[in-house]
């Protein structure tokens, strides 16, 4: 009967007679016309009985998970003020008894995932408001106990003893080539993380990464911010070239001492991760070769710095670090996932006796741990098995047995569970239709929505949509790949339409999912009501569909990827309602690397593309990335070459759109002037649209809206 309700509820609203409007650049970039709901600030509480939620009046409340009631109102963060002067709250932690929070104010982006705040420590008792430091700091974090918060400030590692007033400094050497608890720019980008340091769960250490860049080569762009631009500089390892030297530290708070691990002879390595074993208060270090097929983990003694081997995994082409750990508190052990039976699958590690056991088993893929639940020897964890293009819940035992699918319905789910696991939040979306937030039991039985954006389906509703639709496409060797399609909502079988295809095609990525909204979703309704088809497949080498798929583009990125996006153009021209004749491709950063090559090595295919911020050379980009999948270009220069947009320019004859940020420091502004410059040798037309001082992401103001007017009346001119 849940089930059956469910199916109902999630029917698309079906349109009255009344006329449709049409979706403008402004709805979508402007105006946030389709902006949806979701349940701001969501953080289960310590007993698991209650979450805590930022309403929209700005308090921050403690909501029983049961049955919404809120219990109380802890705080309400609109009317907070330092010296007269409200604070705008970006984001909230507790401490661990839940008598604390530090309130994170003023956010400064520096790269992808650094970002400084003004940092607030708010008593919930006494109402008392502090700030950590009167200027803007990184990673502020509680120290187990409470008693402390520790920070980055300047490339250097404080805490603030919450008891004494007094600030400490672990480390007085930070500069511009040396970083103490904070990542370098490559690590921020490419291991996914930015806070580099970890409190011992006794907080009797600080445990940190000191990164020396003296040797890593400078990148320096212009910023045209006065009469005479000021130079950018900063430290950027491109492929093939010289990286950090790591160091892992550990400060002891009680003695003051700096204890240095013992990493090995060899320093050309990778640190990807530490971690603090929850059983025996061990520091656990991640430690990967140059080349990222073999991985290791080192326990480390932290009263002496002494290692211990105590993990190793190998692999023929690469293995990708991820947080997909969770180590026990019972017992010297850990779950883990790995890909080494040809598909990502949990394992349960024994460190005392070096073994691992496979839990779970199949041809597909696990997502993500949510959670290890080891009172009850149970993991629970996002899963593929349904289907790939789907997210959906499971929980099993240690030894695999007694699974239990806990969100049947085929869709996205997104779960965070309480503490103890007796709830979770599902943010459940499916294919046109929004997300609904709901809370469940730990038997996935509804107990309460808390939105369900009906606001949103009543606005589409009054917009010309059309439904997206899975679909499968063969490549030139038979293999059906994933895709979506949208056609107009006046789609006739017997006319012919010209189709946009958009693709980002990335080691391990997916764009074809069931899921609400699609990246561009609102943009490509617009451009389906003026009467194109739009497209995207999944190639060789995206994930979730196990591991040979996957990592067959190996030391040659580019080669299968576009010639799966070829065969798809070449499959779609084929269809009735297709013109051939009208076939463009288009993408972002990756995606603008592919949409590249397919307009020069699909010349005969593809009319019209656009590139925006493309990679055109590996030999450009930054070295963990590309070296993962390629290798150094002083190993594998023909992988390299051979799949360059710069050298395919001579067979470019389609209309050609290049868009990039000036300010861009990850793929920098110089992959588009060099293949600009390569085409200027090859005598090729190109239009060009550079955005002045804005970076990978080129947003901000105006920008986006500018960004996408361009695209639209570019591909309605040139399509």
């Amino acid at each position: 009967m849940r089930t059956l309700t469910l199916f109902l509820f999630l029917l698309p609203f079906v349109a009255n007679s009344q006329e449709k409007k049409q979706i403008s650049l402004e709805d979508i970039f402007a105006k946030g016309t389709f902006r949806s709901e979701s349940v701001a600030g969501f953080r289960s509480m310590k007993d698991g009985n209650f979450f805590s939620e930022i309403n929209t009046a700005g308090e921050l409340q403690k909501v029983r998970f049961v049955d919404g009631n809120v219990e109380k109102v802890l705080v309400n963060l609109k009317k907070l003020s330092v010296d007269g002067k409200s604070l705008t709250v970006d984001d909230y932690a507790f401490n661990a008894d839940e008598s604390k929070l530090l309130l994170f104010t003023e956010s400064e982006n520096i790269y992808r995932r650094s970002v400084l705040h003004k940092v607030y420590v708010y008593d919930l008792q006494t109402e008392m408001l502090a700030q950590v430091k009167d200027e803007k700091i990184l990673h502020a974090t509680f120290s187990p106990q409470s008693d402390k918060v520790a920070y980055v400030y300047k490339n250097n590692l404080y805490y603030l003893d919450l008891m004494s007033n007094e600030t400490v400094a672990v480390t007085d050497d930070g500069n511009y080539n040396r970083i103490n608890g904070n990542c370098d720019w490559v690590y921020e980008e490419e291991f996914e993380f930015t806070k580099a340091f970890e409190w011992g769960t006794n907080g009797n250490y600080l445990a940190y990464y000191h990164f020396d860049q003296t040797d890593v080569p400078e990148y320096n762009f212009a910023v045209y911010d006065s009469l005479y631009p000021t130079n950018y500089s900063y430290k950027y390892p491109k492929a093939g070239e010289k990286n950090a030297t790591i160091a892992i530290n550990i400060f002891q708070l009680k003695s003051g001492k700096t204890i240095h691990c013992d990493l090995g002879e060899n320093d050309d390595i990778y640190i990807p991760r530490i971690k603090v074993s929850a059983y025996n208060n061990a520091l656990i270090i991640y430690r990967m070769n140059r080349l990222q097929n073999k991985l290791e983990m080192l326990s480390v003694n932290p009263s002496n710095g002494f290692s211990e081997l105590i993990f190793e995994e190998k692999s023929e082409t690469y293995i990708e670090v991820n947080d997909g750990i969770k180590f026990l508190e019972k017992r010297n052990a850990f779950v883990y996932t790995s890909e080494k039976d040809g598909y990502n699958h949990l394992y349960l590690y024994d460190i005392d006796s070096r073994s691992a056991s496979q839990i779970t088993r199949g041809n597909w893929d696990v997502v993500s741990i949510q959670g290890v639940d080891e009172k009850n020897s149970k993991v629970y964890y996002i899963g593929t098995e349904l289907s790939s293009m789907d997210r959906n819940l499971f929980s099993i035992a240690f030894n695999g047995e007694q699974k239990v699918t806990m969100t049947p319905e085929k869709g996205w789910h997104d779960i965070d569970f309480s503490n103890g696991f007796e709830y979770f939040m599902d943010k459940f979306s499916i294919l046109n239709i929004p997300p609904i937030y709901t809370i469940k039991n730990k038997d996935g039985n509804l107990i309460r929505t808390l939105k369900d954006n009906q606001s949103l389906k009543k606005k589409m509703a009054e917009y010309n949509l059309a439904n997206v639709e899975m679909m499968q496409v063969p490549n030139e060797e038979g293999m059906l790949l994933n895709a979506w399609i949208l056609k107009p909502s006046t789609f006739s079988a017997a006319k012919k339409y010209p189709l946009l295809m958009f693709q980002y095609s990335g080691p391990g990525s997916q764009q074809v999912m069931n899921q609400f909204s699609l990246r561009d979703y609102w943009w490509y309704q617009m451009l389906a009501e003026k009467g194109y088809i739009i497209a995207c497949v999944d190639g060789t080498g995206t994930g979730f569909r196990g591991e040979a798929f996957k990592k067959k583009t190996y030391l040659q990125l580019g080669k299968f990827e576009s010639d799966d996006q070829i065969a798809a153009a070449k499959y779609f021209g084929k269809q009735a309602y297709i013109d051939a004749s009208r076939i463009g491709i288009w993408g972002w950063s990756y995606g603008g690397y592919m949409s590249s090559i397919c307009m020069f090595k699909g010349a005969d295919v593809f009319k019209t593309g656009i590139a925006v911020a493309p990679v055109t050379n590996w030999r450009y980009y930054d070295n963990i990335y590309t070296e993962r999948y390629m290798r150094t270009p002083q190993e594998n220069a023909k992988g390299y070459d051979d799949n360059s947009p710069v050298n395919m320019v001579k067979q470019l004859k389609g209309n050609f759109l290049l868009i990039h940020g000036t300010a861009d420091d990850n793929v920098h502004y110089q992959n588009s002037i060099m293949l600009i410059d390569a085409m200027i040798k090859a005598n090729k037309d190109y239009d060009a649209e550079f955005y002045p001082n804005k970076n990978h992401g080129i947003s901000g103001g105006n920008t986006r809206l500018h960004l996408y007017r361009r695209m639209t009346n570019f591909l309605l001119e040139k399509l």
